[in-house]
């Protein structure tokens, strides 16, 4: 092996590719970090209680399938607050959360931890090579100068230890609810960790072994570094009880700021464009308008058209679905999905931890012609649930089949939709062509129903990078929200000391369709065919993945359903309809028949309404395949 460069000279060298802002080593940080006193330290194990025995709604599943129990753990720990150090305290609090597998339910560390991400300054994805997992550095940022380490560079070992062996016991300390999430998130915190809940990395600095990109060994050693990334734009605040959006958030808070940290260190550009793109209603102007194939939300979505046997095709990556508003969501979905080929639609929501579980269900809709079935949500039947359904409307559905509870033994409520279920269907299909869904285990919560509503509608094949998803399955609430809703002296929610805080999945969810009644914690969603990713896939721009997706598509039939306005009478309109496989149309205006026609590829219809929208049901052998809208 090459020799390691001197800790001084690779210190200097890592130091000068962080990315611009607040940034430290972490030995620096470290002392910056305060401690709690023995009293606000009982506060925060006694909130931890209130907030498990009274809210948690997967306690009895996790204490089955994981064969632990939070609560004693809580109570253990609030004898021995005063013979642990500030740092043994924190990893305890951290493992008896950690081993509750939901990376819904978390402890938050006091400041300054919640607000900075540990990084070292390059990425490492896995890949299969002829049955072999292999790790590639992916990403760089700018000012590393060790010898030959590009992207495309092997990482071999860690610290002396065997690169896979390290991942393995990274893995075990993640909170992932199934092997593949915790492997995928072990993976991604070898080189960055939000310290909001993780423990900060014990060494200041580790020892990389990798090969070079003329294949030679090398060492080099990286300091880590810990910066202050910036919150998403089109975010929540989960603390604002008078939110709706932050009362129906579904999101991997850990993720998502390990997320924001990865595009402030590797994509400086892409934050830039966030600010140029952000509207007036955020307080920015913008400066130069957005280019015709870039999205107006940038943060959420990225598009294009990709090339294969019968294409193009469209590609949309969905990398959130933190949004404060699900109206701009689906109408900037709808805008992409229209400037795209219609010849069919790879989605892909890997590497997306959730967020407006509204905008993640309502966007099904824009994808099929059928009615969508969306999931439904349940609390678990305790004093404290049905006070909170009792006390405000917004939940008020739920109160009643709690208080049943008392009698029928019931371990949780009614499960119903989170929202109205005509929202789930009132904008209707918008790409007609076939879609397939990318996944993998980095989808987690508002991604996994997402992902989950896809495949029990029938919308189309699911495509795996990975073997399940991130299983995540519940509505997640804030502690600060928590307090908002039960205030005053007898709240059993109080203050927490130093910015520390809790969050809770307070909603569990079940799947609809085929799957109903199943729940989507622990469990997730299984691909319907998996996708094992290439050195190709990591390198250039995912084209065995696109390649493998676009097989997928040309193995469903096409249907399209065209119309134009042509001739006007008073008291009718002309159609002329374009029709790709289908043989029947339906005809209907403000929820009433028209006119059932049957149809070859092209054919005119006159409806007898001259104002408004007229929908079109496109039919084959009498199976619904696609829906249009016309305005008149």
């Amino acid at each position: 092996m090459a020799a390691s460069p001197s800790p001084r000279r690779s210190a200097a060298r890592t130091r000068a590719g962080a990315s611009s802002g607040t940034t430290m080593t972490l030995a620096d940080f470290r002392s910056t970090a305060g401690t709690l006193s023995p009293a606000q330290r009982a506060t925060v194990v006694r909130q931890a209680m209130a907030m498990i025995d009274g809210l948690y709604v997967h306690l009895p599943l996790k204490r089955a399938m994981h064969a632990t129990d939070p609560l004693q753990r809580l109570r253990l720990l609030a004898q021995r607050l005063s013979l642990l150090s500030e740092r043994q305290f924190h990893d305890e609090l951290i493992d008896i959360f950690t081993d509750l597998r939901d990376l819904h339910t978390n402890y938050v560390l006091p400041a300054p931890f919640a607000d900075k991400t540990a990084v070292l300054p390059f990425l490492v994805e896995e890949y299969v090579d002829k049955g072999k997992v292999r790790y590639l550095v992916t990403k760089v940022a700018q000012g590393v100068t060790a010898p030959g380490f590009v992207p495309g560079v092997t990482v071999t070992s860690w610290n002396g230890i065997a690169f896979d062996r390290a991942v393995e016991l990274n893995a075990d300390r993640q909170a992932g609810s199934n092997e593949d999430a915790r492997r995928a998130r072990g993976v991604e915190a070898m080189t960055i960790r939000w310290l909001g809940m993780s423990p900060p990395p014990d060494e200041d600095w580790v020892v990389v072994g990798y090969d070079d990109e003329n294949g030679q060994a090398q060492e080099f050693r990286f300091q880590w570094l810990v910066l202050g990334p910036d919150p998403a734009p089109n975010g929540v605040d989960p603390a604002d009880s008078r939110s709706a959006a932050a009362r129906n958030l579904g999101v991997d808070a850990r993720f998502e700021a390990v997320r924001r940290a990865k595009k402030r260190l590797f994509a400086p550009n892409a934050v830039a464009l966030e600010v140029a793109s952000l509207p007036a209603r955020k307080g920015a102007v913008r400066s130069k308008p957005i280019a015709a194939d870039v999205s107006t939300m940038p943060d959420v979505f990225t598009f294009r058209p990709v090339d294969g046997p019968g294409g193009p095709y469209g590609y949309i990556r969905i990398w959130t679905f933190s949004v404060d508003d699900d109206g701009p969501f689906l109408d900037e979905f709808a805008r992409i999905a229209g400037l795209l080929p219609q010849k069919g639609l790879i989605l892909d929501v890997r590497g997306n931890g959730g967020g407006l579980i509204t905008a993640a269900e309502n966007l099904l809709q824009l994808l099929t012609p059928r009615t969508v079935e969306p999931s439904r949500l349940s609390f678990r039947s305790t004093p404290l649930t049905l006070d909170l359904c009792q006390r405000f409307d917004f939940v008020s559905q739920w109160a009643p089949s709690i208080a049943r509870s008392v009698e029928t033994g019931e371990l949780f409520s009614q499960a119903l939709p989170l929202d109205d279920p005509t929202a789930a269907n009132q904008r209707g299909q918008h790409y007609q062509g076939p879609v397939v869904l990318v996944t993998d285990a980095l989808c987690y919560s508002a991604t996994d129903i997402f992902a989950a509503g896809f495949q029990d509608n029938g919308i189309g094949p699911v495509l795996g990078a990975s073997g399940n998803t991130g299983a995540g399955g519940a509505n997640v609430w804030d502690h600060a929200l928590l307090r908002q809703l039960f205030p005053g002296s007898g709240s059993p929610f109080g203050p927490l000391p130093k910015g520390t805080s809790f969050r809770v999945s307070i909603r569990r969810v079940t799947r609809a369709g085929a799957s109903s009644g199943t729940p989507l914690e622990d469990l997730g969603v299984v691909p319907d065919e998996r996708h094992a990713m290439s050195q190709r896939d990591l390198m250039e721009d995912n084209a065995d993945l696109v390649a493998h997706a676009i097989a997928l598509l040309k193995g469903q039939p096409e249907r399209a359903l065209l119309a134009t306005v042509g001739t006007r009478n008073a008291s009718s309109v002309d159609l002329a309809l374009t029709a790709t496989g289908i043989d029947r149309v339906d005809a209907w205006h403000d929820g009433r028949p028209l006119v059932s026609v049957d149809v070859g590829p092209t054919a005119t219809v006159t409806v007898q309404v001259t104002a408004g929208q007229v929908t079109l049901q496109g039919f084959q052998a009498g199976d619904l395949l696609v829906v249009g809208h016309i305005d008149l």
